[in-house]
């Protein structure tokens, strides 16, 4: 069971896009994006200034799970994708190291509202279960952040749990928090249902 990135054969393209592993010369461009406030208000870290964030994002664990999207050459967002053990009792952990994933996503408001964010997002499950095998994927968010969890919705992932209240914003706000998870037989189920209603 592969439980790096290095098991997929990079760079993955999509229609209009290219998705690729994240290196130190991506700060720039993605810094460009993610210090606008309408961004910043959803992401986990809010960098002060470019130098803090460079430093953040070139961190090579925080960087071994970033992969960037371009289209024409030009950065237009990011992606998590952090594999990791699933929850297992004592006798079986074993089996549990390295089966999911969680993902996550960041898209330039410049290039939002033309389908990027959604074809980047399917193609990372795709790899999640065809490249790496694995057997699950989730992904969360403020319950607030409309537009990524009806991202989740629109790749047929399920919510799983929404949490009251549970979450503390960097405003000083507790929010709603909510969680969504599909499993590779589900993934696999919906793909063969989209290729019979194309026919």
């Amino acid at each position: 069971m592969p439980q790096d990135l290095s098991a997929v054969a990079w760079p993955v393209r999509t229609e209009r896009l290219t998705i690729r592993p994240g290196t130190v010369a991506d700060a720039e461009a993605t810094w460009r994006f993610r210090r606008l406030p309408e961004v910043a208000e959803w992401l986990t870290r809010a960098a002060v200034d470019r130098e803090e964030y460079a430093a953040v994002f070139t961190d090579p664990e925080r960087l071994s799970k970033t992969l960037v999207i371009e289209r024409d050459g030009e950065v237009v967002g990011d992606l998590m994708l952090l594999v990791e053990d699933a929850w297992a009792q004592a006798e079986v952990a074993d089996q549990a190291h390295g089966v999911q994933a969680e993902l996550g996503w960041v898209i330039d408001p410049a290039h939002a509202g033309q389908g990027y964010a959604t074809e980047a997002a399917a193609a990372l499950l795709r790899i999640c279960f065809e490249d790496l095998g694995l057997r699950r994927v989730t992904a969360q968010c403020f319950a607030d952040n409309v537009a990524s969890w009806r991202l989740m919705e629109k790749l047929g992932m399920r919510r799983e749990t929404h949490t009251v209240r549970e979450s503390l914003h960097r405003s000083g706000a507790w929010l709603d928090g909510l969680a969504y998870a599909i499993l590779a037989e589900e993934w696999r189920a919906r793909r063969a249902e989209g290729v019979r209603a194309s026919r």
